[in-house]
């Protein structure tokens, strides 16, 4: 069944019109056509039965407007983050303006606190107008310390002031939240704790994941994968010392490190490490892989190590559970919400070398490894299913109208 609102005319009518369209707003790139994992998300949400669009940024500096299961959107994307930051908070809601009067938009949904900002200030202007519009807000992990993760900041007492302010103009403004782990929530109520919240996972390319057949068992494999970007927040430095203690009692293990470099020194820096911790026969780099060829790489291993200091709900943890691949993770941010201790996988505090080494030893003496794959890739087929993503934006919808 189509969904409902009710359309005030501004004179104390109103009248009942069957479905509306709901608008992502958010500081995503995208091409045309739409990459491999995006097309089969908004593939997927097409099943929501209601129009879909997406304000975002183009993959260059010429924007553009496209439609491949939702109609795209797209701000040109100027080469300088405040830049981009300024585009969004000034073209962005003229767009949003745009697209309420003119296709109907009843429900924006923005991908983080910051965006939310210019979405809510759209919101405002709409209702001045007569036209109700719900703002729902998500979040996919520390949005405060986010900002500085990946990126030098000038300014930055500023920046965080400026920053934290949208933060808590578009929470106040907002109609529902959506985190996508227990961490993010609990920041959320911090901000908002009487707005409607409704958590769920972020898209996960599911089927390429868990269609993805192992070459051999968990207990004969004895290489450990990293996938992500080389950033100092991903704690590769750590890794690296831990891996050292595990070569020194283990001589069979490998490490495959796989992914792009955010930071050219600190990349580096690693294979520098490498050499110096006499592990350039043991530890093997790897550029960035497309899924499908990710997903063979992580079939290949015994377990996912992920040691980062910082993270939300990371995409690689859900996509290793998936091929029914054991996680070896900081425990930090929502990792502990699906790699469970002793069952999924192992935890160690994050920057604690030696806890990490001995949860990777951990994983290379357990003799029923291949039980904890098989656990690992049950719980993964419940909790990431395309399935329960639509789902989750069902709920949401409802919870936000």
């Amino acid at each position: 069944m189509p969904l409902q609102y009710i359309v005030y005319d501004g004179r104390g009518r109103c009248r009942v019109k069957q479905g509306f369209a709901v608008c992502w707003f958010g500081g995503a790139r995208y091409t045309s056509p739409l990459n491999p994992t995006q097309a089969k998300k908004w593939g997927a949400l097409a099943a929501l039965d209601v129009p879909l669009m997406v304000i975002g940024f183009a993959a260059g500096m010429r924007p553009r407007r496209f439609r491949q299961h939702a109609d795209f959107y797209l701000l040109p994307a100027l080469p300088v983050s405040a830049l981009r930051h300024l585009t969004m908070y000034t073209l962005g809601p003229l767009l949003a303006l745009w697209l309420i009067w003119r296709r109907d938009v009843r429900v924006m949904i923005a991908q983080g606190p910051y965006e939310g900002a210019a979405a809510a200030f759209a919101k405002q202007i709409a209702r001045l107008f007569g036209v109700k519009v719900t703002l729902v807000v998500e979040s996919h992990g520390d949005f405060e310390l986010a900002i500085f993760v990946y990126r030098r900041v000038s300014f930055a007492r500023l920046y965080r002031w400026l920053m934290g302010h949208a933060a808590q103009y578009a929470l106040r403004h907002a109609d529902a939240l959506r985190p996508v782990s227990g961490t993010a929530r609990k920041q959320l109520e911090g901000y908002a704790p009487n707005t409607p919240i409704v958590q769920f996972m972020a898209w996960v390319d599911a089927d390429t994941f868990a269609d993805t057949v192992r070459e051999m068992p968990l207990s004969q494999s004895w290489m450990f994968v990293y996938a992500g970007v080389f950033a100092p927040v991903k704690g590769l430095h750590f890794l690296l010392d831990a891996f050292a203690k595990v070569a020194a009692e283990c001589p069979a293990a490998r490490l495959e490190l796989i992914g792009k470099s955010e930071n050219a020194d600190y990349a580096a820096g690693l294979r520098v490490q490498v050499e110096r911790l006499g592990l350039a026969e043991k530890v093997t780099f790897v550029g960035a892989l497309p899924q499908a060829e990710l997903a063979r790489h992580m079939a290949r291993a015994r377990a996912l190590v992920l040691p980062s200091i910082s993270e939300g709900m990371p995409r690689i943890v859900a996509e290793a559970l998936l091929i029914g691949l054991p996680v070896v993770a900081s425990a930090v941010g929502g990792i502990p919400d699906v790699v469970r201790e002793g069952e999924t996988g192992y935890l160690a505090p994050a920057g604690d070398v030696d806890a990490l080494a001995a949860a990777l030893l951990k994983a290379l003496r357990n003799d029923d490894i291949d039980a904890m794959g098989q656990r690992a890739r049950t719980f993964a087929a419940g909790a990431f299913s395309s399935a329960a993503f639509v789902e989750g934006h069902r709920e949401l919808l409802a919870v936000g109208r």
